[in-house]
């Protein structure tokens, strides 16, 4: 059965670093995009990030480049989000989704992903 395990958020001041977890089941994450996605409060949900297939090409919402850097580690079967430097604007529910498609990119809507998992709440914060 196909999950998406996100973990890693919590509370953090302004300029802190975070980093969260995407852990996969039930599927090889290298064969797949993975994204990241948040979501605040009274907002619609924003693509932040997205790693293509098998070591393939990344991409970053303008919001957050150069704070943000996403990474997998294939033993583990998980995607990465490092951030740093945190601003409050970066408050959200962040998830991780897979585009089910093997040998998938980060194009179109949503990068093109298709399932995703619960989220984790990143709060930024004095």
């Amino acid at each position: 059965q196909l999950q998406l395990v996100e973990s890693g958020g919590g509370l953090v001041q302004p300029g802190g670093s975070l980093t969260l977890s995407c852990a996969a089941a039930g599927f090889t994450s290298d064969y797949h995009a993975i994204g990241w996605f948040r979501q605040a409060p009274g907002k619609e949900r924003e693509g932040v990030s997205c790693i293509g297939s098998a070591g393939g090409s990344t991409k970053y919402a303008d919001s957050v480049k150069g704070r943000f850097t996403i990474s997998r580690d294939n033993a583990k079967n998980t995607v990465y989000l490092v951030m740093k430097n945190l601003k409050p604007e970066d408050t959200a529910v962040y998830s991780c989704a897979v585009n089910r498609l093997r040998n998938s990119w980060c194009v179109g809507p949503n990068y093109g992903m298709d399932f995703w998992g619960k989220g984790t709440l990143v709060t930024v914060s004095s």
